[in-house]
């Protein structure tokens, strides 16, 4: 496959030794293309904003460190926003220091960066049955959303190996919503144009529902994989993934004896799926003897959290609900562990997945948690497979498994059986025969009801550093 190069220059006024240490101080510290990462080794998960695009803001690109020339080089390999390798080398010019970065292009990533552009690229229909998926590559949902297309085309790769679907090989189409519902509603409508008559919708729920109302005319499947509050199933709508209700009936009295208290603090971002959560803790967390004492919501793309960890603080709370998810999420635990807020509360974080506590790091991820149907140490025979799978595949520097990206793998096996069953792609005979099944997938045994209800274990889990282990299952 040939690879593009994309380059672009930094100079700061500091020796080469000075600047190279200070690598990975901080987005907004002015250092280094805004580099944010804990440590210069390989295997770092590291963050930074690339100007690869003249006409617009920076890119930003999420990877992990691969190799290190001290003082001279940093090699990032990264998934997002597209497949790749990052090199920065460092050098003097004058008295201070350039830094050249050169960023590798594939197929995949010219395009994207061609609609990020406002170019309209039009697929030409695909001759084989095509499944899409949209996803968020770029904006604050990116952090979450960095396995997925990689266990999307893992599961292809496994299903196409062994016939695909009637014989064909089954295409694999990706979109991005860029965290944005409008972006994710045009993407769906170019999906569909090109042929697929089905898409896995792995975003925020506020896009599946702009989503859901932009195709209402449309006859295609759309499938949410990852957790949700539901409300949208029926017809051509199917919503897989875990419920707030669950979720927090399963956490709270583990939860609430861990902490040894029982107040609690509501907070997150202020779309959909945090809402509803909230709603669901109103419900759940008194009837199991909690007691909310506080609630606060904020907009997608915050990154001062100051005054919200100070209302938590105020309020006395033992325990503290964050539904902040992706880049917010990473930000506010960053800064409550800067606060001390871990020596005062325990958080429950629904949406917390391994990807993210990557770019926490570990040391603030101390007294948080999270509740879903997956963990990447899940003991199972099917997840050993999977994992050992997607290693020998991606790489030992590929993001990690996570619910939210390990739900669209079993997307794409639950499509699949229910397209063998069904003996075609037609979206609605799909969507008949992916009702009432029961299915052995990484996680464990998932059925879904004739009404659209997921059934899964739940597990409790503990980050510990940027792992996740689990404390109690229900």
């Amino acid at each position: 496959m040939s690879v593009l190069t994309l380059t672009a220059r930094e100079e700061v006024s500091a020796p080469p030794r000075v600047v190279f240490g200070l690598f990975g101080a901080g987005a907004g510290a002015g250092w280094v293309f805004d580099a944010l990462c804990d440590r210069v080794a390989p295997g770092a998960a590291v963050t930074l904003r690339a100007p690869l695009d003249p006409d617009s803001a920076p890119v930003e690109i999420l990877g992990r460190i691969g190799a290190v020339a001290a003082g001279r080089l940093i090699e990032i390999v990264h998934d997002q926003p597209w497949r790749g390798r990052t090199v920065l080398r460092f050098s003097a010019h004058g008295t201070g220091t350039q830094v050249r970065l050169q960023s590798e292009l594939d197929q995949q990533g010219l395009e994207w960066l061609l609609r990020r552009r406002g170019h309209v690229l039009r697929n030409a229909p695909c001759e084989n049955p095509a499944l899409g998926l949209l996803t968020s590559k770029s904006g604050p949902g990116n952090l979450f959303a960095a396995a997925s297309d990689n266990m999307a085309a893992l599961a292809l790769e496994g299903i196409n190996a062994d016939g695909g679907l009637r014989g064909r090989p089954v295409d694999l189409l990706i979109g991005d919503d860029a965290t944005d519902p409008a972006t994710g509603a045009r993407e769906a409508r170019r999906l569909a144009a090109a042929g697929c008559r089905t898409i896995l919708v792995a975003t925020t729920s506020a896009t599946f529902v702009a989503v859901s109302r932009a195709m209402a005319d449309a006859d295609v499947l759309l499938v949410q994989t990852l957790m949700n509050e539901g409300g949208l199933a029926g017809g051509l709508r199917i919503q897989l993934g875990e419920r707030p209700a669950d979720q927090l009936a399963a956490a709270a009295g583990p939860m609430m004896q861990a902490a040894g208290g029982r107040r609690w603090f509501l907070a997150g971002n202020d779309y959909c799926w945090p809402r509803g959560t909230h709603t669901a803790a109103r419900d759940v967390l008194p009837r199991l003897g909690g007691r909310l004492v506080g609630e606060r919501l904020t907009p997608l793309g915050t990154s001062d959290f100051a005054g919200i960890i100070e209302a938590v603080e105020r309020s006395g709370a033992d325990l503290l609900l964050s539904t902040f998810v992706g880049a917010d999420a990473a930000a506010f635990q960053r800064q409550c562990h800067n606060r001390g807020l871990h020596q005062r509360c325990l958080t429950l974080a629904p949406a917390m997945d391994e990807s993210t506590l990557a770019r926490i790091g570990p040391e603030a991820t101390r007294g948080l948690h999270t509740v879903s149907g997956y963990v990447e140490s899940l003991d199972t025979e099917g997840n050993s497979t999977l994992l050992s799978r997607y290693r020998a595949r991606f790489g030992r520097w590929a993001p990690p498994v996570s619910t939210l990206s390990e739900s669209v793998f079993e997307g794409v096996q639950m499509w699949f059986a229910a397209a063998v069953r069904a003996g075609t792609d037609e979206p609605h005979a799909v969507a008949r025969a992916m009702h009432d099944v029961r299915v052995e997938l990484p996680r464990g045994t998932v059925t879904l009801d004739g009404n659209g209800v997921v059934g899964q274990r739940i597990h409790v889990a503990e980050a510990v550093g940027t792992d996740l282990r689990v404390v109690t299952s229900s």
